[in-house]
């Protein structure tokens, strides 16, 4: 039996690129990672807290990113961007793209924040960054700096959000007072992430 080209189904007998899965893309991702470690020859730290230090700051930087690099969507792209979509598109960014983006943005900033939190504590100055004290005052404030964004990601930006995206239900006009609320509010982050990243980025 002759076949030809059209017979056949090449998306099955072709081998799926792992990279075209996001879950795929992570995971190999953290598998470079590994290697990166493992030529550096820190394996032998398994047991050192020094170790678990250094795995939990990965994972604050990471979801540090995660959560900065959507706020920056959120002011660079997608705020500035949508009035100029014409409003038969509009619902394709406020129906899918918005509610995912904001689920990855509210919870990236509660576990950058966890982590934070845990990470001051393994270098044993959580107190003192909390008290602003000077041997711990660069890192305390970009802290304070941050619980603030965060508060505002939770209680301000997001309850907002949820009733422009028709999450909540409210009218018009409250619709219109929410979207200035969380833009105010996620500008105010904006503008905070300056001080905090250098604050971060140059306590030790």
């Amino acid at each position: 039996m002759i076949l030809d080209g059209s017979s056949l189904n090449w998306g099955v007998i072709a081998m799926k690129n792992p990279l075209e899965n996001l879950h795929y893309a992570l995971g190999l991702g953290l598998i470079l990672a590994v290697i990166v470690f493992l030529i550096r020859g820190q394996y032998t730290l398994l047991g050192d807290l020094a170790f678990w230090a250094f795995i939990l700051r990965y994972i604050h930087v990471f979801l540090g990113i995660l959560w900065i690099g959507l706020l920056y969507y959120f002011n660079f792209v997608q705020t500035p961007t949508m009035p100029t979509i014409p409003a038969e598109l509009k619902p394709g960014v406020s129906k899918y793209i918005a509610p995912s983006a904001l689920f990855y943005f509210r919870w990236g900033a509660a576990f950058t924040v966890l982590t934070g939190l845990l990470l001051a504590g393994s270098y044993g100055e959580l107190r003192q960054a909390m008290e602003l004290r000077p041997e711990a005052r660069l890192i305390g404030i970009g802290m304070w700096l941050a619980l603030i964004m965060a508060f505002n990601v939770w209680f301000i930006i997001w309850p907002n959000q949820k009733k422009v995206l028709g999450i909540v239900e409210a009218d018009d006009a409250a619709k219109a007072k929410a979207a200035r609320t969380a833009m105010i509010a996620s500008r105010t982050n904006v503008l905070l992430s300056i001080p905090m990243l250098l604050a971060m980025t140059n306590a030790h």
